[in-house]
């Protein structure tokens, strides 16, 4: 469950999506079509949410993707809810086998595709996820997240799962919601939706693979944000000297300044290992012209 053999960046950096209104004028050209081609032109790694809330994308999308991906890009797509969720990974064979064919034109171009289980998916079900990732397709890496809190208690429970992932080859997903859930809410109403929607769970640090993936979701507050992602610089750039290549997700709130913070956040880890530099965004080449 490794990258293709291609010569890997250092690190992988992207976010939830390639597309928001949002961030027209600033990622994104401020007029015009919108296109992944904008995103991947400062971006290489993107998480692939659509798949799981609405299954195997269609044949045409796949090709459009292949189309505007270079080749030094990586989709990372969660496994369809369907399997993860309603099914809970039972009788999923046939289905799974599928949504690997379906995205057979971005082989070359998958990162760790991710299997996030329910937050009541325990121990007790962990033989469905050994055998999924015993059928997991060679040269395709693989990322788990788990939610439920016996994962995070380091007993029994956490020491299994771990030992699974590590047999397997198969990457730990790092959710990282300190930053998130460091006040409280209040009248904030998008600063609510996203505490209510994301788990609070702990922060386990564990490599299981060679590529980690980080899902660090950030606050509003930009010097909260600096303070906990300082403790990633560290174990980002060891991971990196140890010639694990991480991914890294950044997301805010309503990931309205997820790509800003993507980019702060990138330059602070270049300052402690090298890394190609990031280009300007699309609307800020854009304003240049004039």
């Amino acid at each position: 469950m490794t990258l293709n053999d291609a010569p890997a960046p250092p690190l992988y950096l992207g976010m939830a999506m390639w597309a928001n209104s949002d961030w027209r004028g600033t990622l994104l050209p401020a007029h015009g079509d919108a296109s992944l081609t904008d995103y991947a032109g400062i971006f290489n790694a993107v998480e692939g949410n659509t798949t799981f809330y609405s299954g195997p994308p269609s044949v045409d999308t796949v090709a459009a993707w292949a189309a505007q991906a270079p080749a030094s890009f990586r989709f990372c797509f969660k496994l369809p809810g369907e399997l993860t969720h309603r099914q809970r990974l039972r009788g999923t064979d046939e289905a799974f086998t599928h949504f690997i064919q379906r995205l057979a034109p971005l082989h070359d171009r998958l990162g760790p595709l991710m299997v996030q289980l329910p937050r009541d998916f325990g121990h007790a079900e962990l033989p469905a996820l050994e055998h999924l990732l015993s059928r997991w397709p060679s040269g395709i890496p693989c990322g788990v997240e788990v939610r439920a809190p016996e994962f995070f208690l380091k007993g029994g429970a956490e020491q299994g799962f771990n030992r699974l992932l590590i047999s397997q080859e198969a990457n730990r997903v790092l959710l990282d919601v300190r930053a998130l859930f460091s006040t409280a809410a209040g009248l904030d109403k998008k600063l609510a939706a996203a505490q209510g929607e994301k788990p609070k769970v702990p922060l386990h640090v564990l490599s299981t693979a060679v590529n980690p993936v980080v899902r660090f979701i950030g606050h509003f507050d930009e010097a909260i944000n600096q303070v906990r992602f300082e403790p990633w610089i560290e174990r980002l750039t060891l991971w990196i000297k140890q010639g694990k290549t991480p991914f890294l997700f950044v997301h805010t709130p309503d990931n309205r300044e997820a790509p800003q913070l993507a980019r702060n956040l990138y330059r602070q880890l270049a300052e402690r290992v090298e890394l190609p530099p990031l280009g300007e965004f699309a609307g800020e080449r854009q304003e240049s012209l004039f």
